[in-house]
């Protein structure tokens, strides 16, 4: 489930057939794929003209990033007029996705007065790739592309080891996500679910059954088992948020803590990685 997470992280979405070694790590597949095969994965990334202005700029933003639309449009230095009539392109091309925020407004009725200080506060959605490649496409290769033409690739590999755990790790909490709906599909299914993010803080996971009850959930791709604390600290972060939570689910690469599997509490979900067998 590791290898197969791996190489979903950097090829989901592809449709074409593609060789691999089942003895190479992520590392060496992408180093004997998009280093020495470079220009074959890049005729992959369809339609061409992605790869250009002002494209470009958006995808890498977006790869790059928090994901936060107005954010993304900041780092692409694009005018939200324009930016916004890209971004509208790329979700009619199924690249872009619109992650909608649930975060409550500021201002209850109109004319409502708020703080100075939160004044300047944008709600924002975030955008998603909708194929892991492309993802990873944009925002590890897209920005070495004229190194690794040139046939340098010490930059991109140094970059893709240093900063590959944020590529992985958002792929594992879509996956943990999808897992959950699929636990409450049968007895009480999920009316919204996915990431959820305020102004204080971020959750990897908030779902809402059909009759109301709040399920919070956190994701720990690590090679460490989790452990009580981190139940702890999530408690904490959803009273911070003002969230009243029905059920609790952790989601842990490589298990939990004795003291956890021990705990007797039906608010408590555990789930490791074999469970996401059921998804396949």
């Amino acid at each position: 489930m590791e290898q197969s997470l791996d190489y979903f992280a950097v090829l989901g979405g592809i449709e074409e057939n593609i060789v691999l070694d089942y003895f190479d790590d992520v590392f060496s597949m992408v180093e004997s794929n998009f280093v020495k095969n470079f220009r074959r994965f890049e005729a992959l990334v369809r339609p061409s003209y992605l790869l250009e202005s002002p494209y470009k700029e958006i995808l890498i933003a977006a790869a790059r990033g928090d994901g936060k639309y107005y954010s993304v449009l900041r780092k692409a230095r694009l005018s939200e007029t324009v930016g916004e009539q890209v971004i509208e392109a790329l979700i009619d091309l199924n690249i872009l996705r619109v992650e909608y925020s649930r975060e409550t407004p500021l201002k209850s009725y109109p004319k409502q007065k708020i703080k100075k200080e939160l004044r300047s506060y944008r709600i924002q959605d975030k955008l998603r790739f909708v194929q892991p490649f492309m993802r990873f496409w944009f925002g590890f290769v897209a920005f070495y592309a004229d190194e690794l033409r040139a046939g340098k690739s010490e930059r991109f590999l140094k970059n893709f080891i240093e900063h590959y755990e944020r590529l992985r790790s958002l792929i594992y909490e879509q996956l943990c996500d999808a897992l959950l709906v699929e636990h409450f599909s049968s007895q009480n299914p999920l009316k919204s679910s996915g990431s959820y993010w305020t102004q204080q803080n971020e959750f990897d996971i908030l779902a809402v059954t059909d009759d109301k009850k709040v399920i919070l959930g956190e994701c720990k791709y690590k090679d460490r088992k989790v452990c009580k604390n981190e139940l702890t600290k999530l408690k904490v972060k959803a009273v911070q948020s003002g969230l009243n939570v029905d059920t609790y689910a952790l989601f842990s690469k490589d298990g939990f803590s004795n003291e956890l599997l021990q705990t007797k509490d039906e608010g408590l979900l555990l789930f490791d990685l074999n469970d996401l067998k059921s998804l396949l």
